[in-house]
C-alpha cells in the first residue's frame, strides 16, 4: 500500500518570495529550503510539513467572510500564540491586516499582504 506524507501547504502569491518573507518574520526559526523566482518554501527545523508559496499571475485576493459571488478563501492558517493583543499587534507591525469581522473572543482573523486570512488563537 502507499504512504502518503504532507509535506507543505502551498499558497498563491502575486509575489512568492515576499509572502515567504512575511510569513517567515512569524517563524524565524524555519528554514527556507527554495528560494527562487516564482517559487519559495519554508520548513520547521525539526522536520514536518511546511508552508510554501507559488506566484499566480491570475492570482485574485480572497473576500473575509465572503458573500454572494465574492472570491473565497480555500483554507487558511492557524497560529497559535501566548498573548493575543501582543501577537495582533506584532502582525499588523509586520504587515498584516486585521479583518473588520471577528467571529470569536479568543481569535484575531488577520489578513496577510496578499489577503489570505491567518488566525491567531490563544488556547483557553
Amino acid at each position: 500500500m502507499a504512504s502518503f506524507m504532507l509535506t507543505a501547504t502551498v499558497l498563491d502569491a502575486t509575489d512568492a518570495r515576499a509572502l515567504a518573507r512575511f510569513y517567515h518574520q512569524f517563524f524565524p526559526e524555519w528554514v527556507f529550503r527554495s528560494d527562487e523566482p516564482g517559487w519559495a518554501t519554508l520548513r520547521p527545523p525539526g522536520g514536518g510539513s511546511g508552508l510554501s508559496f507559488q506566484d499566480e499571475p491570475d492570482y485574485v485576493r480572497p473576500v473575509w467572510p465572503g458573500k454572494g459571488s465574492d472570491p473565497r478563501m480555500m483554507l487558511h492558517l492557524d497560529i497559535e500564540v501566548d498573548d493575543l493583543d501582543s501577537a495582533t499587534a506584532a502582525a499588523v507591525a509586520r504587515g498584516a491586516v486585521l479583518a473588520d469581522f471577528q467571529p470569536q473572543e479568543d481569535v484575531r482573523v488577520c489578513l496577510d499582504p496578499d489577503g489570505h486570512p491567518f488566525c491567531l488563537w490563544i488556547r483557553t
